[in-house]
């Protein structure tokens, strides 16, 4: 094991040697922007500061404040509020600069605990005489993420000498304004702003890799709508390094480089012999520079940032995708030419140059006012490094302030941009064309492929190449995603909503419910109509029996009846009888209607003939008593 630590520290010490030679005799510049003192008069004057490459530096605009030199923790590397010492300005006061020295702690951490206490602004004052350096992050410190990513507080390097003289005016007593100017810091020459980002698809290099894939997530959206409006023309940019030529043979070399040592990577993990090589990562590397040719030759090439942000969701290192097989199912997904990009791409083999990544290497020299490109990740922006957090707002600010004077569009004077990605190829997510329902949904950010919700039913998958529903209701969504056909006037289908849902072939289907239901052969596999008189004959979802002769089938007691004969003539008799019956209670109905109908009438005549004369069988009527008071 110690062997084989000795032997990656000796190789990546190489490969480090061969990328400071060639830099050697190009030049680093430093980014700068304006720093002039208001007052005391006798101070008063235009300097040089560094940009520091993390905060929000304020492109294309400036910032005034007064300088204050804390009386204790004047490196800041401690926390100010151990010192109850506050930076908060007062309401109507200038906004507070803090100056702190160099040394004893990262740069990143004095401009937190600065912000932290209030500060708008921190200059760091050198403690040697030389040229001005870029203040940048640490190098994997994966404790340093946790505030890195948080400073919000522009930041810059002034000289030694500089900030004696701040010094020395604040401690006899005088005011000291300054004003920090970034208007000049990127050129502004025309309508169209030219950018380049010089990244890497290496996912597991630690705290700049989470924050570089954190910024090409959220950034997306404005520049796709920037490239798409032709206001800008964007670039990407990937760093190889060689093996130098005594070890082109060795195992080492072969695992981290291609085409015989020319184009390398440190390995990922650092360890030779497990997990993926550097060579893993300048293959895809390749791809991806290959992936904007050809998106461009399309005149879309603000695809290149769907297929970066979706390989890094889709085939991260840390769950072993990170393959040409998930970076084909990408491509595939964005309707590109995966042979074209095959091509670009040449034989990794071959002991030659390879001209794309040859173009590559010669871009990373520095011409004209751009230094070389030594960190990563790094934006240009019209040729001028951009020093400052990866963060959509602060580069989207850097790049607005690109713009010549008026021309800036209009993603540059509002909060707010607005895309619809899912209106081209549905952004490369998943989509069902029959039921008219994607995956695909736009956001300020870019668009996300996310399995949907639709009429109270959840979509479940990967939104990018597979959604199904799920849950109660399902049913009602493209019949849940289960095989359902129609013929001959019939509809069947194997979705049932129960249990969750579930995919089950109907009564007179047999498969899995999902691809396909075959009918059933009643006839043959279940025997139905098993009577001797019985035929049967299948057909789809079903079967019919019939009976031989003049005879009538019955499903229910899978037998044959006679049409006629005994059945008939006593379906016959039964008639009759119920028609006699019917005309019996009909007759006696009116004879009883008759003999009611005498009775009343005779009583009737009897009772006016009473009125006239007596009859034997009553009594006298009232009308013949005698009076006895006469």
């Amino acid at each position: 094991m110690v062997l084989k630590r000795l032997s990656l520290s000796l190789f990546l010490g190489f490969l480090f040697t061969s990328l400071i030679v060639p830099s050697s005799i190009a030049r680093f510049v430093v980014e700068k922007n304006s720093l002039r003192v208001t007052s005391p008069d006798k101070i008063k004057g235009t300097y040089d500061s560094a940009i520091g490459n993390f905060g929000i530096p304020q492109y294309g605009g400036s910032m005034a404040g007064a300088v204050v030199y804390p009386k204790d923790n004047k490196k800041g590397c401690k926390e100010f509020e151990e010192f109850r010492i506050s930076f908060q300005s007062k309401p109507g006061a200038l906004p507070t600069f803090v100056l702190v020295d160099r040394g004893d702690c990262f740069f990143a951490l004095k401009v937190w605990n600065a912000q932290k206490a209030g500060a708008s602004a921190v200059l760091v004052a050198d403690d040697m005489e030389e040229a001005l350096i870029t203040m940048d992050t640490p190098e994997e410190d994966v404790s340093s993420a946790k505030y890195i990513e948080n400073i919000t507080i522009p930041s810059a390097l002034i000289e030694k000498s500089f900030g004696e003289t701040l010094k020395k005016a604040l401690s006899n007593g005088d005011m000291v304004n300054v004003n920090l100017d970034w208007r000049e810091a990127v050129p502004h020459p025309d309508d169209r702003v030219e950018y380049e980002l010089w990244t890497n698809s290496n996912d597991e290099c630690g705290v700049k890799c989470d924050m570089l894939m954190e910024f090409v997530k959220d950034f997306r959206g404005a520049a796709q709508i920037l490239e798409k409006g032709g206001y800008t023309q964007f670039t990407p940019h990937y760093i190889t390094w060689y093996c130098p030529q005594a070890f082109t043979l060795s195992r080492q070399c072969k695992s981290q480089c291609i085409n015989h040592g020319r184009y390398c990577a440190p390995d990922p993990e650092q360890d030779f012999s497990s997990g993926y090589d550097g060579k893993d990562v300048v293959l895809e590397n390749l791809r991806q520079l290959c992936v904007f040719k050809v998106a461009n030759e399309t005149k879309k090439p603000w695809v290149w940032w769907n297929y970066v942000t979706d390989f890094q969701i889709r085939c991260p290192m840390k769950e072993k995708r990170y393959n040409k097989e998930c970076a084909d199912a990408v491509i595939k997904s964005l309707g590109l030419d995966a042979k074209k990009i095959d091509k670009c791409m040449g034989d990794r083999n071959a002991d030659s140059d390879n001209p794309v990544l040859k173009e590559e290497q010669n871009a990373q020299v520095g011409k004209g006012s751009r230094g070389d490109v030594t960190i990563l990740p790094t934006l240009v922006v019209n040729n001028r490094q951009y020093r400052g957090k990866l963060e959509k707002g602060a580069v989207l600010k850097a790049i607005c302030s690109g713009f010549e004077e008026t021309t800036e569009p209009a993603v540059c004077l509002s909060g707010d941009v607005e895309t619809n990605e899912c209106l081209d190829n549905n952004g490369g997510c998943w989509q069902d064309k029959t039921a008219n329902i994607t995956a695909c949904r736009d956001t300020f950010r870019g668009r996300v492929c996310e399995c949907p919700l639709v009429d109270g039913v959840q979509f479940k998958g990967d939104g990018y190449s597979h959604c199904e529903v799920s849950g109660s209701g399902r049913c009602k969504i493209n019949n849940g995603g289960c095989w359902h056909k129609s013929r001959d006037g019939h509809t069947f289908s194997a979705c049932l909503d129960v249990d969750g849902g579930k995919c089950q072939c109907p009564p007179g289907f047999k498969g899995d419910g999902v691809k396909s239901c075959v009918d059933v052969d009643e006839c043959k596999e279940r025997k139905a109509c098993q009577c001797s008189a019985c035929s049967c004959k299948n057909t789809w979802g079903s079967y019919e029996c019939s009976c031989s002769g003049d005879l009538l089938y019955i499903r229910d007691h899978d037998t044959c009846i006679s049409k006629s004969g005994t059945e008939v003539r006593s379906a016959w008799a039964a008639v009759w009888v119920i028609l006699l019956g019917l005309a019996m209670a009909g007759g006696g109905g009116y004879l009883i209607y008759k003999y009611r109908l005498r009775s009343y009438m005779d009583s009737e005549i009897r009772a006016i003939m009473a009125q006239y004369m007596p009859l034997d069988s009553q009594a006298e009527v009232p009308n013949h008593v005698h009076d006895e008071r006469t």
